[in-house]
């Protein structure tokens, strides 16, 4: 075993709430190897859908069951807002319930052959051996709309978390063996981004699903390149938020605050873009920077809190850069920008929301993803510059537009290059519709039967039931 331990912060409090033993060459090779052997020689692919959708069940009744347990875990190890910890337990539940349910429900298709004495069938089998990698925003959340599809497709599975926030997918892999997922279809490794790489180089892995920054997924793609290994990339998004001044304002004002706000704006989906029409703009940043101010910053257990801190002293930092960059650039700051005072925000990694207005396109602060509480505000004038400048960007994961005309909406959606467009909301998915973006936001889907699809391969079998000799050859 290794003898490299990693330390998890309670990112409110600086405090070290857990350590974690981290992988080492050794341990990826035997999780690797033992998920190959899993898939090669044991039960697991050979067990019916039906079989696999009630393990999935019955790790939806013990998130349940587990549920308050989880969410304080997940708030601790993120700092998010207790209620948001449980929201998320609460998803993935819907997660492991909705492929269960799909799992049983994909028996291929028939194939006209032409012919009476054929039958033409197309089946989807497991991929193999699945490398998982999840982000420290959401850790259970998209682990788990990883896990859920790849083992209702019936492969084996190695799940990395975040070195950052690993604590609620050791629990989720104590709660698979409980539910009775047989050795070798679940295996963990803790660990840094080496742990991750070492999984993805791996010549055992079949499919290397990850979640993460943009520049990571360039190598994941890289280095699964040897061996032609498929890759499914969720790779973040910097998304507009696009506010017509037909629009139910405060409906929108307090949208935009939860789009950019919620979870310290660690989301990829996140509204950092906000674009504003020209007729409501100047009134409606006034309010958006008031609201702001007034958003509590604590720790994620307090009930009175709103938002909480960052994930890590590095991360701050980051954001901090960005604020800094934005001033430089000629942005106007509005709110926040510094960190919270006082005792209590002393050891935490706590930044208070912020407002930038007076952005241009040009700005890092408004091309590049942040990560964190801060919004841009751009302004347009016609439906057609709204169009222009959200689409101006090299991401395209989400985006949302406001109006109360039900046309230009149904327009504005449609000319959007973005994989998730929400008309009079922002931030709701559903675990049976697609998640995933277009340009850098990566590719593949999650979610969805295109989110069981990624995992599974198909195959042509054509079974010719009375065949009759052609003599093709003469000898």
């Amino acid at each position: 075993m290794t003898d490299r331990y990693l330390d998890v912060l309670n990112p409110a409090t600086g405090q070290v709430i857990e350590q974690v033993a981290a992988a080492g060459p050794e341990e990826v090779d035997a999780a690797v190897r033992a998920a190959r052997r899993a898939f090669d020689e044991g039960p697991w692919r050979r067990t019916t859908a039906t079989e696999r959708g009630a393990l999935l069940r019955k790790v939806a009744d013990l998130l349940v069951r587990d549920r308050e347990e989880l969410a304080r875990t997940e708030s601790l190890d993120t700092g998010k807002t207790l209620g948001e910890g449980g929201i998320d337990i609460d998803d993935v539940t819907n997660v492991f319930r909705y492929y269960a349910d799909l799992a049983d429900k994909d028996a291929g298709r028939l194939v006209d052959a032409g012919s009476a004495t054929v039958v033409s069938r197309i089946v989807h089998e497991p991929v193999g051996v699945c490398a998982l990698i999840a982000p420290w925003n959401y850790p259970l959340l998209q682990m788990s709309w990883k896990v859920a599809p790849a083992l209702a497709a019936g492969n084996t599975v190695v799940l990395k978390p975040s070195e950052v926030t690993p604590l609620t997918t050791i629990k989720l892999v104590a709660l698979l063996e409980e539910a009775g997922a047989p050795a070798g279809v679940v295996n963990l490794l803790l660990g840094d981004g080496r742990v991750g790489a070492a999984m993805v180089e791996h010549p055992g892995v079949d499919l290397v699903s990850f979640t993460g920054g943009y520049a990571t997924g360039e190598k994941i793609m890289t280095a699964a390149a040897k061996g032609v290994r498929r890759v499914a990339l969720e790779l973040g998004g910097k998304n507009p938020n696009v506010v017509f001044a037909d629009a139910d304002y405060d409906t929108a004002l307090d949208y935009a605050l939860m789009a950019a706000f919620v979870h310290s704006g660690q989301v990829c989906s996140a509204g950092a873009r906000l674009i504003v029409q020209d007729e409501i703009h100047d009134r409606f940043v006034a309010d958006l920077a008031a609201r702001a101010e007034k958003i509590r910053v604590g720790d994620g257990l307090d009930p009175n809190t709103e938002t909480g801190p960052l994930v890590s002293a590095q991360h701050r930092a980051k954001v901090e850069g960005y604020i800094e960059s934005a001033l430089k650039d000629g942005a106007t700051l509005r709110a926040g920008g510094k960190r919270p005072e006082g005792p209590e925000y002393e050891n935490g990694f706590f930044l208070r929301p912020t407002v930038f207005s007076d952005c241009t396109r040009d700005m890092a602060v408004v091309r590049e993803e942040v990560f964190g509480p801060v919004v841009t505000v751009e302004r347009f004038a016609r439906e057609a510059d709204a169009i222009a400048l959200a689409n101006d960007t090299e991401y395209g994961l989400a985006g949302a537009v406001w109006t109360s005309d039900a046309s230009r909406a149904q327009r504005v959606a449609g000319a959007l290059r973005h994989g998730t467009v929400w008309i009079n909301d922002y931030h709701p998915y559903l675990p049976q519709a697609e998640w995933g973006g277009f340009g850098r936001s990566g590719i593949g889907r999650e979610l969805g039967p295109s989110g069981l699809a990624e995992y599974q391969e198909s195959k042509h079998v054509y079974q010719n039931i009375d065949p009759v000799p052609q003599h093709w050859f003469k000898g």
